[in-house]
């Protein structure tokens, strides 16, 4: 993906990663909207930001997102890349009934799919456009306290290396961007604070640095994600995963 040149929309940017890349693609001099559901909050977040825009959108009402999608082309004719980062992440006992699988899959993942559906086609039209989807480690080692999320980001990048695939030659790429466990409110402030986690400014940090220094790179990976995405391959799954689950396991 260039760091340059884009007008850029960024789902979830009123908080946490989101909010983060908005900030380092907007300091690089690219045009950003951040998209979101709390419109206090996406104004708290342009207006500490000069030049940056928002719009809001609710990523897992299928109407909302050809509504706002339109829009979007007709006020950002140039608007050439989408970086998905909304997304909710919350704990169920199986067990017990507590499913959040509807709303977990609505925003997790039809909201990217139908997103790129709506944007693709002006996207295709671009000197160079670009289509980035926030997964996670655990779309390969899933956490078993959170299983509707670690399926829906499994799904994600299933769904990446077919988009991939199709749009190969065109001026389109497609990028997966797998965080580890890093210090957002993604589930609470507990993860906000907790020292077990990457940090935040050092997450974005290395990200940008992988886009600005690997362009090219399908999947955008920081070093402390790695032993989730190549567990299976380096033959030590069952170990990972483990470790994984008794850790997260003896802190709920």
């Amino acid at each position: 993906m260039h760091t340059t040149g884009n007008t850029l929309l960024i789902t979830g940017g009123g908080s946490g990663i989101g909010r983060g890349l908005a900030e380092a693609f907007l300091a690089l001099g690219n045009q950003v909207i951040i998209a979101g559901r709390r419109e206090a909050l996406l104004k708290e977040v342009t207006e500490a930001n000069p030049g940056m825009r928002y719009v809001v959108l609710d990523t897992s009402d299928a109407a909302d997102i050809k509504r706002v999608a339109s829009d979007l082309i007709a006020t950002y004719p140039s608007l050439n890349a989408v970086i998905h980062s909304a997304g909710i992440m919350r704990q169920e006992d199986l067990r017990a009934g507590a499913s959040e699988l509807e709303a977990t899959v609505g925003t997790n993942l039809l909201g990217p799919i139908r997103l790129d559906e709506a944007l693709l086609s002006h996207f295709l039209k671009q000197p160079h456009a670009a289509i980035v989807t926030v997964s996670s480690g655990l779309a390969f080692v899933p956490l078993a306290l959170t299983p509707s999320y670690s399926a829906t980001k499994a799904a994600v990048h299933s769904y990446s290396q077919a988009l991939r695939y199709q749009l190969k030659g065109t001026s389109v790429k497609v990028h997966e961007l797998a965080p580890p466990y890093v210090q957002t409110e993604l589930m609470g402030e507990h993860q906000a604070n907790d020292p077990h986690a990457m940090p935040l400014k050092d997450f974005i940090e290395e990200v940008m640095g992988i886009f600005q220094h690997s362009p090219e790179a399908e999947e955008i990976l920081v070093e402390r994600v790695k032993p989730l995405r190549f567990a299976e391959a380096s033959g030590g799954y069952q170990e990972v995963f483990t470790g994984l689950n008794d850790q997260f396991s003896a802190r709920a």
